[in-house]
């Protein structure tokens, strides 16, 4: 802990003893049994707009923090990853039905009363620096063929929750709304809530590689660029391999989201539907390689709606811990550091598809997993994973006899 620059004692958040407790848990939900615990790595070599940082990363599946590590190592020289974000906006929604004519207009009208009284909901974030950001009417039609349609109305307006994720403050401004809309529109109130396609906070990363720093055995750098920017290609056209190669990012995002008490399913929703947004799923990823540079050019684009103050964050030592680990400075750098995790966890698997193929890589890593479930002690450990490896036999049969080899 004292070379990621935290105090020794820091370490105790990341074991049972000092980590989340029992009755914690039972107050964070309902009919809690007990703890369930997942692996919690960190991955390292990240240079995020100039500066070094570590990478707290929670997650069950292999390679992946391997992956990041890597990749983050390749892509130190010359400058790194370069980010940016959004203010962190998250919008609200308050659905309106049978409406008397001319509502939408009447609602327009109104808007900036209804501005003002939002504002004095949470007076507080202007005094932060955000605060209410506008508001949209929208005009909406329910027509699946074979059901009668159905018009409706819906108020969006725009919170910039500054340091929160903001579902709670989203929220309750739309309940505060749902009475006055009502009375100005003579309708009846629907839904009354946010959205996760937070399309308005979106965190953006991107590098530059040289292709000479790609290459790999007998491939040379820019074979690998050009077979990574085929395969990014492949993904633009058909979203059967785009959902895929998404899964790849989000392994890294996910991770990140996990350790630091991030809402990761909200993160997931609003990523895949921000995927979508021009009526096909496409990847969140852009891969080109340019020949007249000799680089490969990497971005991604992700709606990432995170908080560092409220949820679990208060209550979770070792969330608290992750968060000093990573050197997170608020929301947008939180949102900035997953945007660069996810860039470079695809890099690592398009990198892997073009010259070894995914299996190879992940096997390896996977056998200490199987090697442990065939009851491999830690002193055996090293010697049945090369046995599964050197057979390219990964299954705990294999492992077993490898074990009972060793044993005789």
């Amino acid at each position: 802990m004292s070379h990621a620059g935290l105090p020794s004692e820091a370490g105790l958040a990341f074991t049972p003893e000092g980590g989340l407790s029992l009755p914690v848990a039972d107050a964070m939900i309902e009919n809690v049994v007990g703890l369930f615990a997942l692996p919690t790595g960190v991955a390292v070599n990240l240079r995020l707009n100039g500066e070094d940082r570590l990478v707290p990363m929670v997650v069950e599946e292999p390679s992946v923090v391997a992956a990041v590590s890597n990749m983050a190592r390749l892509t130190r020289e010359p400058v790194g990853i370069e980010a940016e974000c959004d203010d962190s906006v998250m919008i609200g929604q308050v659905q309106l039905s049978r409406c008397r004519d001319g509502a939408a207009e009447a609602i327009r009208a109104e808007l900036p009363r209804l501005m003002t009284l939002a504002a004095g909901v949470h007076p507080q974030l202007a005094e932060l620096g955000g605060g209410l950001r506008g508001m949209d009417v929208r005009e909406l039609r329910y027509d699946e063929p074979g059901f009668e349609p159905e018009p409706m109305i819906v108020l969006h307006f725009y919170l910039d929750c500054v340091d929160a994720m903001g579902a709670n403050m989203v929220n309750t401004i739309a309940e505060r709304l749902a009475p006055e809309l009502a009375a100005i529109t003579g309708g009846d109130v629907g839904l009354r809530i946010l959205s996760n396609l937070a399309d308005r906070r979106v965190a953006r990363a991107r590098v530059e590689i040289p292709a000479a720093r790609l290459s790999q055995d007998e491939l040379d750098g820019r074979e690998v660029a050009e077979g990574i920017a085929a395969a990014w290609r492949f993904a633009y056209a058909d979203p059967y391999r785009a959902t895929t190669h998404n899964k790849g990012v989000m392994n890294g995002i996910d991770a990140v989201a996990l350790a630091t008490g991030t809402d990761w399913r909200a993160i997931e929703a609003g990523a895949h539907a921000y995927a979508a947004r021009s009526g096909q799923y496409r990847p969140l990823t852009t891969w080109r390689y340019h020949a007249e540079s000799d680089r490969l050019r990497g971005d991604i684009a992700v709606p990432m709606q995170v908080g560092t103050v409220s949820g679990a964050i208060r209550v979770h030592p070792t969330v608290q811990a992750n968060l000093r680990l990573a050197g997170v400075r608020g929301a947008r750098d939180l949102s900035m550091l997953m945007a660069a995790v996810g860039l470079v966890q695809n890099l690592g698997a398009l990198r892997a598809l073009a010259t070894e193929g995914i299996q190879h890589g992940h096997m390896r890593m996977h056998a200490r997993s199987v090697a442990i479930g065939a009851g491999a002690s830690p002193t055996e450990l090293g010697a049945v994973v090369h046995a599964l490896c050197e057979s390219h036999d990964f299954t705990v049969e294999r492992a077993r006899r490898a074990i009972e080899a060793l044993r005789a």
